[in-house]
C-alpha cells in the first residue's frame, strides 16, 4: 500500500446513505439518493475566528468537540431528508403546523441543538454516571460481605469503575454494529477512511485507487472516543475519593458524579490533544498506542462497495482546497 505523502486536516463522518467531509474552508455532505444519483450540499465554513482563549490547548479541544457535534447533526438531518419512505404518507399534526408557523426556518436549528443536547445527556448518563452508580453498588455489596476496607480503597474504586466503563462502552459498540441500518452507515464510514487515505497518499481519487487502502484510520472519531474512555479512567483515578464513615453512600455517589461532570470538558480537551499529537507523530511507540483505536474500528467500519466509495469521493473532492497544503494537519 502506498505511504501517505501528507497528513490532511480534512475529516469526515458517515451519515445516512452518505458521507460528510469537513475541510479547512468548506463542508460537504454527499448523499446517495434512492434513484441512484448523488446529491452534494456544500457550505462555506466562514471566516469566524475564535479569540485567543478558545485556541488554548485543552480549551480548543472542547470547542472542536462541540462544533463537531453540531455540524455532524446538521449533516445527519440533511441526509435523512433523502430516506426512501415509499408507502408511508407524511402527515403534519396541528402541533407541527403551530411550530412551523411560530418558528419558521428556525425550527431546524432548534431541533439540531435539542438533538445534540439529548445525545450528550445520553452519553454522559450511559458512559459516566451509570458506571459510577454501578461501582457504588459494588462497594455496597462488598461492604455487606465483610470486605468494606477493600471496597473503600482508591485502587479498588478506580479499577472497578474503569472495568465497568470499558465493558459498557465495548458492549454498546458491539450491539449497534449488529444493527442492519447501522451496518450501512459503517460501510460509508469505511469509504470515508479509505478515500482520505488515498488522498493523503497523493493518488488520484478513483474507485480503483481508493479500494487499495485500509478502512482503518488513526485520526478517526472512534479512536477519539476510546481515548476519552482511557483518559477519564486515569484522570478520575487521581481524584480524592471522598470516603469515610462520616459520609453516606448517597453523598459519596453525588460527589463522584459531580466531579466527573465538571471534569468532562477537561477529559475531552486532553483526548483531543492526544489524538492531534498522535496523528502527527511517526514515533513507533506512539503508533503502538493508537493500535487499540484501530482495532475498535473493526466494529465501526465495514468494507464499502463502489457506490459508497463514489459518494465519499464526491464529498471529499468538494472540500479539497485550491491552494496546495492549505489542508495540512
Amino acid at each position: 500500500m502506498p505511504e501517505e505523502k501528507h497528513i490532511t486536516s480534512i475529516g469526515g463522518q458517515a451519515v445516512i446513505e452518505g458521507v460528510m467531509m469537513r475541510g479547512p474552508f468548506k463542508t460537504a455532505v454527499a448523499v446517495r439518493k434512492p434513484d441512484g444519483a448523488i446529491e452534494c450540499k456544500i457550505d462555506e465554513n466562514g471566516t469566524k475566528k475564535h479569540n485567543w482563549f478558545l485556541k488554548l490547548p485543552i480549551i480548543r479541544g472542547c470547542v472542536s468537540f462541540i462544533e463537531s457535534l453540531i455540524i455532524g447533526m446538521k449533516a445527519l438531518m440533511f441526509s435523512a431528508e433523502f430516506v426512501d419512505l415509499e408507502g408511508e404518507e407524511e402527515t403534519q399534526s396541528k402541533f407541527d403546523k403551530w411550530l412551523e408557523d411560530k418558528l419558521g426556518d428556525k425550527i431546524k436549528d432548534i431541533v439540531i441543538y435539542v438533538a445534540v443536547f439529548i445525545s450528550v445527556i445520553f452519553s454522559v448518563g450511559l458512559f459516566i454516571l451509570l458506571p459510577t452508580a454501578i461501582t457504588q453498588g459494588v462497594q455496597f455489596v462488598f461492604g455487606k460481605a465483610g470486605m468494606e476496607k477493600v471496597s473503600q480503597t482508591g485502587t479498588f474504586v478506580s479499577l472497578c469503575e474503569g472495568i465497568i466503563k470499558m465493558a459498557i462502552f465495548l458492549t454498546y459498540m458491539y450491539l449497534i454494529s449488529k444493527m442492519n441500518d447501522i451496518k450501512r452507515v459503517f460501510e460509508y464510514h469505511g469509504a470515508e477512511h479509505k478515500s482520505i487515505a488515498c488522498f493523503e497518499a497523493g493518488e488520484e481519487l478513483t474507485c480503483e485507487n481508493v479500494k487499495k487502502f485500509s478502512r482503518f484510520h488513526p485520526r478517526c472519531g472512534t479512536s477519539f472516543l476510546l481515548f476519552v474512555m482511557i483518559v477519564s479512567i486515569i484522570l478520575y483515578a487521581l481524584l480524592p475519593k471522598f470516603s469515610g464513615t462520616e459520609y453516606s453512600a448517597l453523598e459519596r455517589l453525588f460527589f463522584r458524579m459531580g466531579t466527573r461532570l465538571l471534569l468532562l470538558p477537561v477529559v475531552a480537551g486532553i483526548s483531543y490533544e492526544i489524538i492531534k499529537f498522535a496523528g502527527r507523530s511517526k514515533n513507533a511507540c506512539i503508533k503502538w498506542l493508537t493500535k487499540p483505536g484501530l482495532w475498535l474500528q473493526r466494529l465501526t467500519t465495514r468494507e464499502p462497495d463502489e457506490a459508497q466509495i463514489e459518494t465519499a469521493i464526491a464529498s471529499l473532492k468538494a472540500v479539497i482546497p485550491d491552494v496546495e497544503g492549505a489542508d495540512k494537519w
